[in-house]
């Protein structure tokens, strides 16, 4: 059953990581306040474009191995991927106008990435 809840919750943090990484390619100004920095120079949206195709790729990845029952994968990937939540939480935290009420979202996915990744890595596989 435990597994079965982190599962869960990783196809919806798959769907969000979708969601965010479109909202950076269609609306990059209001996603770039909602992650926590300042960036926009002169109109560039080259870093929005980038961080939107990196999340709406892990979206995917995550939500196609669910989809696949590669669960073992999905652990692998989870666990691995919690670099990528803790990179951004430093980075947003390296800000002089940020707190830890933008660090949140970033702690939020660190907790879910560790705590899934580990639950479906323990869990013996069984023939069904």
């Amino acid at each position: 059953m435990t597994q079965r809840i982190f599962i869960a919750i990783a196809f919806l943090t798959g769907l969000g990581m979708i969601f965010i990484g479109t909202r950076f390619l269609l609306a990059p100004e209001p996603a770039e306040a909602g992650y926590g920095i300042r960036f926009n120079e002169h109109a560039d949206y080259s870093f929005h474009y980038i961080k939107g195709i990196r999340d709406v790729f892990s979206g995917l990845v995550i939500c196609l191995l669910i989809l696949t029952k590669q669960t073992k994968a999905l652990g692998i990937t989870l666990a691995a991927g919690t670099i990528i939540p803790v990179t951004d939480m430093l980075i947003v935290l390296s800000k002089s106008y940020n707190g830890i009420p933008q660090a949140i979202p970033h702690i939020a996915a660190i907790i879910v990435c560790a705590a899934a990744g580990t639950i479906l890595l323990s869990h013996k596989s069984s023939n069904k």
